[in-house]
């Protein structure tokens, strides 16, 4: 079952220096019948104005995944962490016992992110952050990693989930596949493109709610980069 949220359809809300769509109910945007999928709480779609940003503010309990679309984030957390993660790079959060942190764009252009937010599979522990670059080049035509709690997945960054995080670009024309159990609870948005998973199309920055498929071919109706989750 393939589950389509088209991206005009989506909450949202425009804080001038912050332009922010949810997949799922969050903040202002509450909606009951839309809390997450499985451990995947939030897809949030943020637009930051140069020379802005998320001031510091706490979390607890929550691997946070930042994927970074265009421009750049610069974090800074109570832990000491310093760090910029720029488009093609991947930054995780694991907030554990609590922490605090802020994310800026000090770009002089726009900045976009995807923020993923995904339940871990106990409470509290000792809070950690890391960045990795994951060159698109790197991931053409397949499915790469890049943020998993399985720990034969050595080249992605860990979070403390039952998920994994991948990514990919695919020239149009091009397929990807990837096998999941019936159980896990799958989303993918694509960055950017079109693609189409198993017939069903899915177009730039939408997003696919997807249960009991046990494969998706991905195929790109255009030159994509996209992004999946495989939670429990």
């Amino acid at each position: 079952m393939i589950e389509l949220r088209p991206f005009a359809k989506l909450g949202g809300a425009d804080h001038g220096w912050l332009k922010a769509k949810h997949h799922f109910s969050f903040a202002s945007h509450y909606d009951p019948n839309n809390m997450g999928h499985g451990a995947l709480r939030v897809w949030n779609d943020d637009e930051i104005a140069p020379n802005t940003g998320f001031p510091a503010h706490p979390h607890a309990n929550m691997e946070i995944i930042t994927y970074v679309r265009e421009g750049a984030i610069t974090h800074q957390d109570s832990l000491g962490n310093e760090g910029r993660t720029e488009a093609g790079d991947v930054q995780v959060m694991s907030a554990g016992s609590g922490v605090r942190h802020s994310e800026y764009n000090l770009e002089p252009t726009k900045t976009r992110i995807f923020q993923i937010w995904i339940e871990p599979v106990a409470r509290g522990g000792q809070p950690t952050w890391g960045s990795k670059p994951f060159p698109k080049a790197d991931r053409s035509g397949k499915l790469v990693t890049i943020a998993s709690g399985d720990e034969n997945d050595k080249d992605a960054l860990p979070i403390r989930a039952d998920a994994r995080v991948l990514a990919t670009t695919l020239k149009a024309g091009e397929t990807a596949e990837y096998s999941a159990q019936k159980s896990r609870h799958l989303y993918l948005v694509p960055a950017a493109g079109a693609v189409e998973i198993n017939g069903v199309r899915v177009n730039a920055r939408d997003g696919a709610a997807i249960r009991d498929e046990d494969r998706l071919k991905i195929t790109a109706l255009e030159d994509s980069e996209l992004v999946l989750v495989d939670a429990a």
